[in-house]
């Protein structure tokens, strides 16, 4: 029996996915006039994205909530076997390099803190291996103090990028809620402008404002969106990866990220389906696909282990946590599901977006040279849109994400209501 596929007019959505305005296509042009150095330098590249090394630094006064911190971007609670020791002592007394759970390329070091009155910012550097880090963070639950400004200018002097974190913000909006006429963000404004003028010997620096224990509120994104300009792509990558899910606008960060590696991982596995061995392309392309969406589903925080410290942080079982997930890797990325991928129907869309991509100049040759290049960037795309679709729908449930309706509700509850006009 045989089956005819008849290509259909490309859909809007199908033609939202595709982007060959981005860099990594200029790479790709290059395969017209040589296809040997095409594949090389996209090896490369894709190398370089997924294995690159990522060093942040955590450094500050003694109980300023370094540690916690430093839990809190890896998604550790505390008490967990591999969190860092936390207490109102100091508990850091030398550099201690804490790995990311499911990312070991990325590297969180907790550095002892700077309150010592001897304090000297040059040979505190050169003992904390200054060359090892990509950025520094620099926390205080207080006033920035003269040893955090000191650390901040040898730092610019040596042309590195830091930050002022400004800690504990949750503590000091519950100590204003009982005063008489409290606004959040009359609150959140003196801080902001008290670190501002504190910090006037370093220049006009970025201070955000965090909570360790909420890193949905507040200035968290702000500081997420800052590193995503500053910081290399290829280390902007690992990092967005790394961070825990703690909000929608995380999630699309996280998605916008992932994509960015289809075009490389397509490309690559166009070169497979060209060699002339029967099975290879297949057995390749299988394999690239469950590594991608393991790497996907990790980073949305879908695994078990993400998922049972969510369910502890909101007081519901796991089971409660997983339920609002619908796409087909709710129990995990396996063989058997990326299989699912390979039926006739997802086939068909996928050569429907081949169709499409053949008729883009900068990757027709690749797309009808191998329909493994159109079919791939398909399937990618979509299994990579729907686990950011769970992990959306498991923040809605545990209740830390609102709905949209309840975002419309509580805009309009905050909107002064208009001026009666005069008859």
């Amino acid at each position: 029996m045989s089956y005819e596929y008849v290509i259909p007019e490309p859909s809007a959505d199908a033609l939202s996915r595709i982007n060959p305005e981005d860099e990594d296509i200029e790479i790709i042009k290059t395969y017209n006039t040589s296809a040997d150095a095409a594949t090389s330098k996209v090896k490369e590249k894709l190398d370089l994205l997924e294995n690159v090394i990522l060093n942040v630094a955590i450094t500050g006064n003694t109980g300023a909530g370094k540690s916690t911190y430093v839990n809190a971007v890896r998604g550790v609670p505390d008490d967990d076997e591999g969190s860092a020791p936390t207490g109102v002592t100091e508990t850091t007394m030398e550099p201690l390099m804490y790995p990311h759970p499911t990312m070991a390329n990325v590297r969180i070091w907790d550095l002892p803190g700077i309150g010592s009155p001897k304090f000297k910012a040059k040979q505190y550097l050169k003992d904390v291996k200054f060359k090892t880090f990509d950025f520094f963070i620099i926390i205080t639950s207080e006033r920035f103090k003269e040893n955090d400004i000191m650390l901040a200018k040898e730092i610019m002097r040596k042309k590195k990028l830091f930050y002022f974190v400004r800690s504990k913000i949750d503590n000091d909006i519950r100590a204003e809620m009982k005063k008489k006429n409290f606004s959040q963000e009359e609150v959140l404004s003196k801080i902001r402008e008290d670190c501002t003028k504190n910090l006037k010997k370093v220049g006009a620096p970025k201070v955000f404002l965090v909570s360790s224990c909420d890193l949905g509120s507040y200035d968290f994104q702000l500081l997420i969106d800052t590193l995503e300009e500053e910081l290399p792509m290829h280390k902007r990558l690992a990092l967005l990866q790394s961070l825990p899910v703690c909000s929608v606008a995380m999630i699309d960060k996280k998605t916008k990220a992932l994509q960015r590696l289809i075009w490389l991982i397509a490309f690559s596995s166009s070169t497979i389906a060209m060699a002339p061995v029967p099975g290879l392309s297949f057995a390749c392309n299988l394999g690239i696909m469950i590594a991608f969406f393991q790497r996907c589903f990790d980073a949305f925080g879908l695994d078990d282990r993400s998922l049972k410290i969510l369910s502890g942080r909101v007081d519901k079982s796991t089971e409660e946590v997983k339920q609002p997930m619908k796409s087909r890797f709710k129990e995990g990325v396996d063989r058997k599901v990326v299989m699912k991928f390979f039926t006739t129907a997802e086939m068909g869309a996928a050569i429907t977006i081949a169709y499409v991509l053949s008729t883009i100049p900068v990757v027709g040759t690749l797309a009808t040279g191998g329909v493994s290049f159109g079919t791939i960037f398909y399937l990618l795309n979509k299994g990579l849109n729907e686990m950011a679709e769970d992990a959306k729908l498991v923040l809605l449930g545990a209740g830390l994400e609102a709905s949209e309706q309840e975002k419309e509700d509580r805009d309009k509850d905050t909107k002064e209501p208009e001026p009666e006009k005069e008859p």
